[in-house]
This record gives structure tokens, C-alpha cells and sequence, in this order.
């Protein structure tokens, strides 16, 4: 016979374990307070607009307020370290993105497989090359004719070293042998801003950071990092088709800190998979970049054991090299 207590707090529900199981009454009671989720970029950033289109939701699903916090720098390692050392209480639940990923394969300040419980995978996205206003191209063939003819004159943005923005013009460099200029701002809203401005002139993000400045006729797409077209960049062809073989896939997913009962684990998953069943929020979602993907938190954990794997292998045969932040 199941007990339809719901407790007050934390205390009453250390009571209850005694009667009913910690189990149970976990899955049963949580959230007791607010749940922050923290994000790995700025405001205005591509894993800030999922999370705050995700967290709303959310918040009614679950009847606690689910809270946005930014944790900005070095290269994502910043927030995926608080979620490190946060609680395993349900709590505490971030962001993980591609940049927190590669972080983890280069400087090895985390671990992803042991540091962190999967929840789930919540969308994917396409990565896009954008050339400035001041930059007389329109493809990636003639950006790769332009830079050629002029070796370390080219100025490429990121959201700082070792970041995906970074690491995709990396790849760019390594497969098509150009001499390009590193520029490292804090963050890819700010080297949006700047490419903007005229004051660099290529960058790579994710769509849902370049969304707007693209729609708003501010910078030029020039090429989207997916090996077809994508319906999320209509009419900008893939690198592929000038650069054989290049490729990068974005994505995100919820991660809580390691050991986190997997009561409140499947609480979280089941939640998020019905917030991404909403259609405006799939909506939303794909208006401003991004598809809605949600999976089991085994499946997650998998598709990162994956990519862990995959990008130290591009990483060592590209033969890239950045400095620790």
C-alpha cells in the first residue's frame, strides 16, 4: 500500500524514509525548493536561449521554480565544475554542451563519465561559419581563396581558448591548411558583437547564438559545420561539400552532479521529455536554431561516452594544440 504523504521539508522527509523508503519518498517529494540549472555561456548565448525556452516549463511541471544561472568562462569549465562539487541532491542541474566536452578531452579538469549523473539529451544543433560585414565574401570557397592571398590578416573570433568556437576554426585551419589569427573574447556574445562590428572577420557558433545577428542581416553565413543541409540554416550550404570530411555537431543535454539518486534522476528525465513534447516549445526551439531531442539518461550517458571518444581522436590527428585557460 503506497503512503500519500507529501512532506513539508527535508526533515519530514527523512522521517518518512524510515516508513516508506528513501526511494519512494525522494521520487515522490522532490522538488521541495527551487532548482538552479546552470548554463555554461552568457545571456544571449546558444545554451542560455534553450535553457531559459526548457526552464519554464519546467518550472510548471515540476511546481518549483527552475532558475537560469549563467557561469560564464574558461571554455564551459567554470559551471561544469560547480556541478562537480554541488550536492548530488537534485538541486544543482546544468548545461552540457559540446564546449564543456571538448574541455574535458583537453585539459582533463573533469571527468565526464564519473564527475556527472545524465539526465537527458535535450536538442541539437548545427554550428555555421559567419564572415563580418567588412569581409567580401559569400561561400566558403571564395573565404578560403580570400585568406590564401592574405596569410595572418584574417582575424577568427571565439567565446575564448579551447572553446567550440575556437576548436571549429581550429579544424577548419588543420583541414584546409589557411593561416588565420586567433581573436578570444569572454564569451561568443561578445565575439558576435565584435564580428558584428566589422572589428574581426569570421566566426564559427552555434545557430542559436547567431540566430538573431544573422536574421537581422548583421553578419553573413557562409557555411553550417553539418554534413547536409540542415532545415535550421535554410540556404547556407555545408563545409563538406568544399572541405571533405569536416564536420561538427552540436548539442545539448542536463547534467547533475555524480551520484544523484536515480529516483530524482528519473524524475528530471521524465519531466524534460514532456516539456519537449510541447509543441510551442519545439516551436521556439527550432525558431531560434535548434531541435528538441530528448533521450533516456542510459542513452545520454552513452551518446557522451561517444563523443569523449570521438573528438580526442580528431583532437590527437588534427595535432591541436591550445593553452590551458
Amino acid at each position: 500500500m503506497k503512503v500519500n504523504v507529501k512532506p513539508k521539508n527535508v526533515a519530514q522527509l527523512l522521517g518518512l524514509c524510515g516508513l516508506i523508503g528513501c526511494v519512494g519518498a525522494l521520487a515522490d517529494a522532490y522538488p521541495l525548493r527551487p532548482i538552479r540549472m546552470l548554463t555554461p555561456t552568457a545571456a544571449g548565448s546558444g545554451s542560455d536561449v534553450v535553457a531559459r525556452i526548457i526552464s519554464g516549463r519546467l518550472s510548471e511541471l515540476l511546481g518549483r521554480q527552475v532558475v537560469v544561472d549563467n557561469r560564464a568562462g574558461v571554455s564551459g569549465m567554470l559551471a561544469a565544475e560547480i556541478i562537480t562539487k554541488a550536492a548530488p541532491d537534485g538541486y544543482t542541474i546544468g548545461m552540457m554542451t559540446l564546449t564543456q566536452l571538448m574541455a574535458s578531452v583537453l585539459y582533463k579538469r573533469f571527468d565526464m563519465e564519473h564527475d556527472f549523473s545524465a539526465v537527458s539529451r535535450v536538442g541539437s544543433t548545427p554550428f555555421v561559419i559567419v564572415g563580418s560585414p567588412v569581409l567580401p565574401v559569400k561561400n566558403i570557397s571564395e573565404l578560403i581563396a580570400y585568406a590564401k592571398a592574405r596569410p595572418g590578416q584574417v582575424l577568427y573570433a571565439s567565446g575564448g581558448q579551447g572553446s567550440t568556437p575556437h576548436l571549429c576554426m581550429e579544424m577548419f585551419k588543420s583541414m584546409t591548411g589557411l593561416n588565420l589569427v586567433h581573436v578570444p573574447y569572454k564569451s561568443s556574445v561578445l565575439a558576435t558583437t565584435e564580428i558584428a562590428s566589422g572589428q574581426v572577420h569570421i566566426l564559427c557558433s552555434a545557430i542559436p547564438t547567431l540566430h538573431a545577428t544573422i536574421q537581422l542581416g548583421k553578419v553573413r553565413p557562409l557555411g553550417v559545420t553539418s554534413p547536409e543541409p540542415s532545415p535550421l540554416a535554410p540556404g547556407v550550404a555545408p563545409i563538406a561539400l568544399t572541405v571533405p570530411g569536416y564536420q561538427m555537431d552540436g548539442w545539448y543535454g542536463i547534467v547533475a552532479p555524480a551520484k544523484t539518486p536515480k529516483a530524482i534522476i528519473g524524475k528530471l528525465n521524465a519531466s524534460i521529455g514532456a516539456v519537449l513534447k510541447i509543441p510551442e516549445v519545439a516551436e521556439r526551439l527550432f525558431d531560434v536554431g535548434a531541435e528538441g531531442k530528448a533521450s533516456t539518461p542510459e542513452a545520454f550517458a552513452r551518446f557522451l561516452r561517444d563523443e569523449v571518444e570521438r573528438w580526442d581522436k580528431v583532437i590527437r590527428e588534427a595535432k591541436l594544440r591550445v593553452q590551458a585557460p
